[in-house]
């Protein structure tokens, strides 16, 4: 086997669920009224605390509202970045290619074998289930672990070029 000298990068921006959305708007409208009620001497003190605390929840909540997903392929790694609110960026995951039984869309029948086996479920996609045709691939890691992700076409091509048996895309 030659060297891969391949790099690709993948960014997918995920939905926040509308749950989040309705919270946060909700923790933003506490924190206003407990303020308003301690410099209204409504609840003095104790509504300066109530207030943080609702401030801090709409910081946390907004913060995870916003998130994106980047994936990079280079030399026979895969690694997952979630960015928070378009500014921190995280380290998720990183996957050796060689460890990966089969890559195909989610919905693919290569996949049928491992429908029933107990696997520790990821998922890195944009979480949009109504979108046609499905744009997820599924990947067994290990034998331990069901990724989902959202990749382009020049990334399954490129994991593909390093393990042609393992990939497929139907």
């Amino acid at each position: 086997m030659g060297i891969d000298n391949n790099y690709v990068e993948c960014l997918v921006e995920s939905k926040a669920s509308p749950f989040v959305k309705v919270l946060s708007f909700l923790s933003l409208l506490l924190a206003v009224v407990f303020f308003l009620s301690s410099i209204l001497g409504v609840l003095g003190i104790a509504g300066l605390i109530l207030c943080v605390g609702a401030g801090a929840l709409y910081y946390f909540l907004t913060l995870n509202a916003n998130i994106e997903f980047e994936y990079q392929y280079c030399e026979r790694e895969i690694t997952v970045d979630k960015i928070l609110n378009k500014s921190r960026r995280k380290n998720v995951a990183k996957y050796d290619v060689n460890k990966i039984e089969v890559l195909a869309p989610s919905r693919s029948y290569h996949l049928d074998e491992y429908k029933n086996k107990t696997l520790k479920a990821v998922d890195y996609s944009a979480r949009q289930k109504d979108r046609q045709p499905d744009p997820t691939y599924t990947f067994i890691y290990d034998g331990k672990e069901r990724v989902v992700f959202e990749p382009n076409a020049e990334f399954v091509a490129a994991v593909k070029n390093v393990a042609p048996r393992k990939v497929f895309t139907d």
